[in-house]
């Protein structure tokens, strides 16, 4: 069985921008995703994210051509009510980390890949980086 993992907005700019030290474990990770290893997702407010960020380094069309390259890649999931509410709730000192979190929570999600794993206090499921997750969990 594939391992399910939410991905978090850092890893896939260090993968869009090929930021080091970072690229290489985001890109091995996206190749596992691309060759159907592994099943990533995200929420819908990466991609609203991921569009400012990368509208300012490039320009909006390019913004929606990497955007477009990416929808086909992973799983899209809906931020709700609940999601929010819990969030609100979470006690997080970054929302957007909250919103993320509970995301992938509500769909249970067994991983949570990030660079900021020290803003996930008491996780009830794995947090770690791209790096620590292709070093630890067995992949075909």
């Amino acid at each position: 069985m594939k391992p399910t993992v939410f991905v978090d907005t850092d890893i896939i700019l260090d993968l869009l921008t090929k930021r080091e030290p970072f690229y290489l474990h985001a890109a091995r990770l996206f190749s596992k995703v691309e060759s159907q290893k592994v099943t990533a997702c995200v929420s819908s407010l990466i991609f609203a994210n991921l569009f400012y960020i990368l509208r300012k380094e490039t320009s909006a069309a390019s913004a929606v051509d990497i955007l477009k390259k990416l929808r086909r890649l992973v799983t899209i999931l809906p931020v709700d009510d609940k999601i929010i509410a819990h969030a609100l709730d979470s006690g997080f000192n970054d929302f957007e980390d909250a919103i993320q979190y509970h995301t992938a929570l509500s769909k249970r999600i067994p991983f949570l890949l990030t660079r900021n794993v020290r803003d996930y206090r008491k996780p009830v499921i794995t947090v770690c980086t791209a790096e620590d997750f292709l070093a630890t969990v067995p992949l075909p």
